[in-house]
């Protein structure tokens, strides 16, 4: 281990995480046999892009299409059109993009097939507020769900009864065309009608399971939003629904191989490795703490694993916005490790979103070393304050621990590593 840098593994053990979710790799063995008619690809999310572009590699018959991912995570496609749209907030070239793809959806008849690329951020960019509601009403909502603590699980229910295009509808206006879903999971469970809030999947949920979540975290949301949900009516397609008659799924790329191909960097490294999980919740600061805690048990000898040791989890953590500062819930998450480990020696940590993009931020998460508070206090930040008003941005970005990866062009959620040496 004296010649290993903490630092450089740890990221070596992100990068090979993002690496095994690169839709390259996993989007040429799902696809299927050529149909009769059309072959229209449509999509959203942080990675549809990238998987447009492994489609048409290997797609040897005419296609076309429109999918929809996030400003600065287009690539280039010959005959499926990508357009970027804003995210977690949606803006109006979303809501455009949106209309035209259930327009494309409507022109499909028997003898076409839709491929649907999805993955984690389309339940923003993939945005068409139902009669009566406005852009402007969804951002609202969309802000009032990241900032509420909910699960993206609980958000995503929401969501789906907010909208004409969630929650099954783009499958029933698909129908009588042949679907093919293809799936980047960024959700616990890996449960296909959450991921991108599930627009050609059956959504068990009801508008009573919406208002329950609404209640749970006491939302303020628009007029209109709260008379939709109260009323109840046009619920969401259910299974067993006509819709989905005609369509298969399957998800090519989940959390867990990502956590296995990052086990495996650690092992040829020569450290013991655990796997807590790959569909952690919960708040981010709180399990920040708890993780810390576990990790001071193992330097001490009474953890459940001996040193040199690499601790790693996925899953989505949360984030109660109380404050008005900058981060996301990897770099809060960090950020109260950092605070309960009080500069303990040789124990290093790193968490990023898969995505490259901590909640709403330009950097993919935060990393910590044993030295961290201790730089901290010398340039006069307070970390317990910084805490508190959710500004977690604020104190990694002046230590130079923020991880900037820029676009990863996949999206399976939060990766987080924790080494514990001798």
């Amino acid at each position: 281990m004296s010649t290993i840098n903490p630092k450089l593994l740890l990221r070596r053990m992100f990068d090979a995480a993002t690496a095994a979710a690169d839709p390259s790799l996993c989007v040429s063995n799902f696809l299927p046999s050529a149909p009769k008619g059309r072959t229209v690809v449509l999509g959203a999310g942080k990675a549809s892009a990238s998987m447009a572009w492994a489609v048409e590699k290997h797609w040897k018959s005419p296609i076309s299409g429109l999918v929809i991912t996030r400003y600065g995570y287009a690539k280039d496609c010959e005959s499926i059109e990508i357009v970027e749209a804003s995210h977690p907030l949606p803006d109006e070239a979303g809501l455009n993009a949106a209309k035209r793809t259930l327009e494309i959806a409507q022109s499909l008849g028997s003898d076409d097939l839709c491929i649907m690329l999805m993955s984690g951020g389309a339940s923003s960019l993939l945005t068409l507020p139902p009669n009566g509601m406005t852009l402007a009403d969804k951002q609202a909502i969309n802000e009032a769900l990241l900032c509420s603590g909910a699960t993206i699980t609980e958000m995503n229910c929401v969501r789906k009864h907010l909208s004409a295009i969630k929650g099954g509808r783009l499958a029933e206006a698909i129908h009588p065309a042949r679907i093919v879903n293809l799936l980047i999971s960024d959700v616990t469970g890996d449960a296909p009608e959450i991921i991108g809030s599930g627009p050609t999947m059956p959504d068990p949920k009801t508008f009573e399971d919406a208002r329950k979540i609404i209640t749970k975290y006491d939302m303020s949301l628009p007029n209109v939003a709260t008379n939709i949900i109260r009323e109840g009516l046009n619920e969401t397609p259910k299974p067993g629904s006509v819709a989905f008659s005609n369509s298969e799924t399957h998800v090519i790329a989940k959390p867990q191989a990502s956590l296995e191909a990052a086990e495996k960097i650690a092992a040829a490294c020569g450290l013991k490795t655990l796997i807590l999980g790959s569909n952690l919740e919960g708040e981010a600061r709180d399990i920040g703490v708890e993780h810390a805690q576990l990790a001071l048990s193992i330097k001490e000898g009474t953890g459940i694993i001996e040193t040199p040791a690499v601790i790693l989890s996925g899953g989505e953590l949360t984030v109660t916005v109380k404050g008005k500062g900058r981060g996301g819930p990897n770099a809060e998450y960090i950020l109260a490790m950092a605070i309960e480990l009080a500069g303990t020696q040789n124990i290093y940590a790193i968490a990023c979103d898969t995505d490259g993009i901590d909640g709403s931020e330009n950097n993919a998460g935060a990393q910590l070393t044993p030295d961290s508070i201790n730089r901290a206090h010398q340039i006069g930040l307070d970390p317990r304050a910084l805490l508190q008003c959710n500004d977690s941005y604020s104190f990694f970005q002046p230590l130079d621990d923020l991880i900037m990866s820029g676009p990863t062009y996949t999206n399976v959620n939060d990766f987080r590593a924790l080494m514990v040496l001798s």
